[in-house]
């Protein structure tokens, strides 16, 4: 299977060409992290990158110095497996790639979307995959996490199937603090409606808004998965001041892969901010054939996950890409004071008018 466009480039076009070409592609040659031995060459096979972007030396700040972390991931067992078994052995697959970001000295890290559990979404079926659904502050995915936080001195995003107290589902990101406390959460804000994505028949749209969460380490937000393709969801994290949104995803070849590397890296320029863009990893089978409304045979699996996930930072520089089929840690050293460079430097939210687009906005809205 092809691995990733940053490996072919490296086999396949000269060193001299290839420095312009990932200038071109990816902005500046970023460094390696020197990162433990014991992280790089683990025993489970994950692979860990560790890159650092650079920023100016000020003379009235200190550096805000931060580690970043994204875990890319396979599930563990057949779908056919208990749901119980399943959840374990996800559970004991990412406790020891935290474990790793701990080794490396990561100080906030990011899960993937719907991280405990297959991506049943494309099946329709309520049962038994609703059965996942856990509180988004008591249940076993967060309580799993609030230890390990603890543990490690790490704040921790955990993307879920939530239930809420009156029983109704949604797609949430929890955010978890480095003393092992649930700050606050929030709900994916658009839901796909193309292909196989029917996460309709399962969860709404969300009601949190736009929050950014205030942690040791920066301030934070999580775009959810889809609402990566609305250019508006992004720029409202930045505009309640997020110096790092993260995007938790699960997305397939053949409908998103010629988009990826483009959205989240483009959101990281126009907002001035860090962006992490988190996609899942393989291929899931599910016990009954279910059908993408276009014409084409019936089928149990969604297509292969691609992984890929990267980070950019707020001058659009970004990391090479992890693996398509690989279980991943991606890490970055970055320096907040970098954001308000780069807003210096180039002035967008200076130059941006928001009062034209409100008022055009609300004469749109106002007009149904």
């Amino acid at each position: 299977m092809f691995e990733n466009t940053d490996s072919y480039l490296e086999k396949y076009i000269p060193q001299e060409e290839l420095n312009h070409v990932q200038r071109i592609l990816y902005g500046k040659k970023l460094e390696k992290l020197q990162l433990p031995e014991s992280c790089i060459n683990n025993v489970d096979n994950v692979e860990v990158k560790g890159f650092k972007f650079d920023s100016l030396t000020e003379e009235l700040r200190e550096k805000r110095i931060v580690r970043v972390g994204v875990i890319q991931n396979q599930i563990v067992l057949p779908t056919t497996a208990p749901l119980i078994e399943q959840r374990n052995a996800i559970y004991q697959k990412i406790s020891k790639i935290i474990s790793l970001a701990a080794e490396a000295n990561v100080n906030v890290l990011c899960l993937q979307e719907a991280w405990p559990m297959p991506f049943a979404f494309c099946t329709r079926e309520k049962f038994p995959w609703c059965e996942f659904a856990e509180s988004a502050e008591t249940g076993p995915s967060t309580l799993f996490l609030k230890d390990i936080c603890k543990q490690y001195n790490m704040v921790i995003i955990s993307p879920i199937l939530e239930r809420d107290e009156q029983e109704v589902i949604w797609n949430t990101a929890v955010v978890i603090d480095n003393f092992g406390k649930v700050i606050g959460k929030h709900r994916k804000n658009h839901i796909p409606r193309v292909g196989d994505f029917n996460e309709s028949t399962y969860y709404m749209e969300g009601n949190t808004g736009h929050p950014v969460f205030e942690t040791a380490f920066g301030r934070i937000a999580i775009n959810i998965c889809y609402g990566r393709h609305h250019p508006l969801n992004w720029l409202m994290f930045g505009l309640n001041g997020a110096e790092i949104v993260f995007n938790p995803s699960a997305t397939i070849d053949g409908l998103s892969e010629t988009l990826w590397g483009i959205e989240a890296r483009t959101a990281a320029v126009a907002n001035s901010y860090f962006s992490c863009a988190i996609n899942r990893v393989g291929t899931e089978t599910f016990p009954s054939e279910f059908t993408s409304g276009d014409g084409k045979p019936a089928h149990k699996s969604f297509g292969h996950f691609y992984g890929s996930s990267y980070i950019t930072a707020p001058d659009g520089t970004r990391t090479p890409s992890l693996s398509r089929t690989l279980d991943g840690l991606l890490i970055t050293e970055i320096d907040l004071n970098f954001c308000r460079q780069v807003k210096d430097h180039w002035g967008f939210q200076m130059t941006r008018r928001l009062d034209l687009y409100a008022n055009s906005l609300a004469n749109i809205v106002n007009s149904k």
